[in-house]
């Protein structure tokens, strides 16, 4: 039976326990799982993207631990079907949180699909208490002094908050 490999992508800036939930959930159905980071410098990061790796390396190596999954973690810059096809991935994981990621999703999906049909996109939906958990409402809640300990675990916690608390430059 050929490897099961998996692509979980996406900016993880800063990477949730909503994010890890899912990836908890794709390793179980995989026997790789390659977490692309995208670069998407138009969203405006947080955090650089090498950090941005090494953060989502940092917090998912527990999980490959658990469920001896083979979970790696690969920058990427451009097409999403070009990225799966460079590691052999047959599958692309996406985490929905609510209905309005459907749209979006269901369009990017009916993409890729005429793209490369022989890659399959997988839903996962978010567990119950990681549906409302998205990167832009940790940073905006971060960075106007809230609380988001609940929302990301703890080593993207403290470098989050040293981030936003840290003086702009110049």
């Amino acid at each position: 039976m050929p490897e099961r490999v998996g692509v979980y992508p996406g900016t993880f800036d800063p990477v949730t326990n909503g994010h890890l939930d899912v990836i908890g959930r794709a390793a179980r159905l995989l026997d790789r799982l390659v977490i692309g980071v995208a670069m998407n410098a138009g969203k405006g990061p947080l955090f650089p993207l090498p950090e941005r790796v090494e953060l989502v390396k940092a917090e998912t190596d527990p999980i490959a631990a658990r469920t001896g999954a083979v979970i790696e973690v690969v920058p990427f810059e451009g097409l999403l079907i070009a990225f799966a096809r460079s590691v052999g991935a047959r599958m692309i994981v996406r985490g929905l949180r609510a209905v309005s990621d459907f749209d979006y999703e269901f369009q990017m999906t009916g993409m890729n699909r005429r793209l490369d049909p022989d890659i399959e996109t997988v839903f996962l939906m978010a567990s119950e208490t990681n549906q409302f958990i998205s990167s832009r409402f940790v940073k905006e809640i971060a960075q106007l002094g809230g609380d988001i300990a609940s929302f990301v675990p703890k080593l993207t916690l403290q470098r989050t908050l040293a981030r936003v608390r840290a003086p702009a430059p110049g």
